[in-house]
């Protein structure tokens, strides 16, 4: 049995993306955007509203930094969202994180947050939505594996869930992508 629930915006996971811009003063602005994700191999794509200091600062600067969210920073990611860069302008600061400039684009990268995509503007398609080129990928040492490669383990990501409004950690492995379908073949 089933049960229909009618249209809702509920989309498992959802990230919990961190959009890091610059002002036109050079200050560091963070937002917390759920809305978002691949576009294409070296495309992102995020859902923002006009009125967003994020959305001018990426119209000013052409740039911008996707960070994911992390268990660790729960309190601080979520506070980025609370707030808006046009009322607390500091509000990076007030989180508890700290700045470095992207080597890529003009845009800061969170350094409390492992992971970051260094992206620079391509457009606003016709809904208002920005498109990004990743230009680069940069992370912390510590959440590397032994392969060198980003371990969701020690990432420790989390996700929005739009049901119940809570965020929840990712990193449990439970198969192999692309190899565990072969045995239905």
């Amino acid at each position: 049995m089933r049960k229909n629930f009618g249209q809702k915006t509920w989309m498992y996971p959802m990230p919990v993306l961190m959009v890091g811009t610059y002002d036109e003063n050079g200050t560091a602005n963070l937002m917390n955007a759920a809305w978002g994700g691949i576009y294409d191999d070296n495309l992102v794509m995020l859902s923002l509203s006009e009125g967003h200091k994020t959305t001018q600062n990426i119209r000013a600067q052409g740039a911008f930094t996707v960070s994911f969210a992390d268990a660790d920073h729960v309190a601080a990611c979520d506070y980025v969202g609370l707030v808006s860069g046009n009322k607390v302008p500091n509000k990076v600061e007030k989180a508890g994180f700290t700045t470095e400039k992207s080597a890529f684009v003009h845009a800061p990268i969170i350094c409390e947050l492992p992971v970051a995509l260094e992206c620079k503007l391509v457009k606003f398609n016709e809904d208002g939505n920005v498109i990004g080129e990743i230009v680069n990928v940069s992370t912390d040492e510590r959440v590397l594996g032994e392969d060198g490669l980003i371990d969701a383990a020690k990432l420790k990501a989390i996700v929005f869930d739009p049901v119940r409004h809570e965020y929840l950690v990712l990193g449990e492995k439970v198969g192999h992508a692309f190899k565990d379908g072969n045995q239905l073949k």
